[in-house]
């Protein structure tokens, strides 16, 4: 029966892969029709050349993440996650944003329509000044602002004020305005995310681990729809969002890690994606219309995440933003099971420990269950001569020997299905774990024991795979697969540890210390369970 069990689960998980895959394929989104005003509006500012020329930048920092801000539109090309490592042993801090010759990813924000300096009629972005280039969020201090500042022609002054917390990766982008002209001063406020799709080697470690890579795209959310992918291929193909939406926000997503703008001005705003050429992509918002007074001043917030997918936190800046952490199908299951592991960390300190415990307490919630596994599996074995003889009174008749079968089952009290009652509870489990290892960023180069120092990958060694397809081994040997009569079956049993040891070598080395444990206790509960049912009988 466990080989049974385990076969079924292979068989489940490469079958719900393809249905998420499928899925994902097949997605559609309304408005996905190229919207010319916007796209032509925003082509201007991510094109012009005096941008690129300008390498006058103030760099920005609080004790979690470092910035660095162009001064021409205020752009922020450069950010630092100062508590996550580049890679597993590099003493470097994670670059999440970055401005190289082979990849782009920046978040940018300004005034656009009739009196924006942002503005393409312009053909210019503003260059802001600042009283120094280097700022720093003290130790005593509770906020760090910026500010820096233009002034047009008509003496309008712009202050664009970065405002940074201690211990967070949400920033405030504040817009003060001050018209002291006759005029009314009409614009409009943008954030935008823009990324280079094709990744360098440097950043795409990922791409020879199918078990280890997640969604890399755009996302967005507003007062129709609570959260909602949109893939980078979508907007280089130019089937473009268009959404009007009143709250909500946008982002660009990657394995643990996020970028979003979160608009905080009254009003709709327009959720829309760009194809900006050269292989880069963007995905933006555009406020309403925003008018300052004459001899009047006018301030315009936003909020900005720029840091790891830390869904507590998250959840505090903007609705639904914790929603970034995905995963998958089975989100309603991953979610408890990680609050579960994130209090048995609490308790523990250590992750792989942590794991171990909670597949403790799956194995003891699920016991009943798998009583009635191996009650039911005695009893169909010893059912066994009956069947036969079932089969060969009839064997002509199919229909008839299903229906003497089911009488023989209601008479002898047995429900076949009961011994596939832990299986259907061990696989969304089972999923659920996996989602939760490659999604949660506190997983992320978490350490174990002796030479597992990093439970979110696969073993460097390959030693708890093999370990595994040993337990595998050893439960087949004391189960069901040694009472299998037909030769053919038996050896695809007997073959069925080393397909999912090859099958676990790609795996994160945190789930295959799960199924190792669960394995373990399997092997105690038999034991255990077959020695009291002998005995009994």
């Amino acid at each position: 029966m466990e080989v049974q069990r385990n076969f079924f689960i292979f068989v489940f998980f490469i079958f719900f892969l393809f249905l998420l895959w499928q899925a994902w394929k097949n997605e559609s989104f309304l408005n996905n029709q190229k919207n010319e005003k916007i796209d032509s509006m925003f082509h201007f500012i991510n094109t012009n050349k005096n941008a690129k020329k300008n390498t006058q930048q103030i760099f920005i920092k609080n004790n979690v993440i470092n910035l660095v801000v162009n001064m021409y539109g205020g752009d922020i090309e450069e950010a630092s996650l100062l508590s996550y490592k580049d890679k597993l042993y590099s003493s470097k801090p994670f670059k999440l944003l970055e401005t190289a010759p082979d990849f782009i990813y920046q978040a940018q924000s300004g005034l656009i329509g009739k009196d924006g300096p942002d503005s393409s009629e312009k053909n210019s972005r503003p260059l802001y000044s600042s009283e120094k280039n280097f700022f720093e969020l003290k130790r005593e201090k509770k906020e760090l602002r910026v500010p820096i500042k233009w002034v047009s022609q008509n003496g309008v002054t712009y202050t664009k004020t970065f405002i940074l917390k201690p211990n967070s990766y949400d920033i405030q982008i504040e817009y003060d305005i001050y018209n002291p002209s006759k005029e009314i001063l009409k614009m409009n406020m943008f954030g935008q995310i823009k990324q280079t799709v094709n990744l360098p080697k440097k950043r795409n470690i990922y791409s020879g681990n199918f078990a280890l890579q997640t969604f890399r795209g755009a996302a967005y959310s507003s007062s129709d729809n609570k959260y909602e992918k949109y893939k980078f291929d979508m907007i280089s193909d130019n089937k473009n969002l268009h959404v009007i939406t009143e709250n909500g926000w946008i982002a660009m997503l990657q394995q643990y890690f996020a970028v979003a703008w979160i608009p905080q001005n009254l009003g709709q705003n327009i959720i829309y994606t760009s194809n900006l050429d050269h292989g880069i992509v963007a995905i933006g918002y555009k406020s309403s219309l925003i008018n300052v007074l004459p001899h009047s001043r006018s301030i315009i917030k936003s909020k900005l995440w720029i840091g790891p997918e830390i869904q507590k936190e998250m959840n505090l800046v903007a609705p639904n933003l914790d929603l970034t952490v995905d995963y998958g199908w089975l989100w309603f299951l991953s979610q408890p099971l990680f609050k579960l592991l994130t209090i048995l960390h609490n308790v523990v300190g250590n992750w792989g420990f942590s794991i171990i415990l909670i597949t403790f307490i799956m194995k003891a919630v699920t016991y009943p269950l798998t009583k009635a596994q191996y009650v039911s599996m005695l009893k169909m074995r010893a059912l066994q001569p009956k069947i036969k003889e079932i089969k060969e009174k009839f064997s002509n008749d199919k229909q008839r020997i299903s229906q003497e079968m089911i009488v023989l089952y209601k008479k002898e009290k047995i429900n076949p299905l009961t011994g596939f009652l832990p299986i259907f509870i061990q696989m969304p489990i089972f999923l659920s774990l996996y989602y939760m290892l490659i999604g949660s960023v506190e997983l992320r180069h978490a350490p174990f024991l002796l030479w597992i120092h990093d439970l979110s990958s696969q073993d460097p060694y390959y030693v708890l795979p093999i370990i595994m397809g040993l337990t595998m081994f050893f439960i087949q040997k004391t189960s069901s697969a040694n009472h299998v009569s037909d030769p053919f079956q038996k050896k695809i049993m007997n073959f069925m540890p080393v397909i999912f040891t090859a099958f676990f070598l790609w795996f994160p080395s945190g789930l295959v210390l799960y199924y190792i444990i669960s394995n373990l206790v399997t092997i105690i509960q038999q034991k255990f369970i077959l020695s009291n049912l002998g005995k009994n009988r």
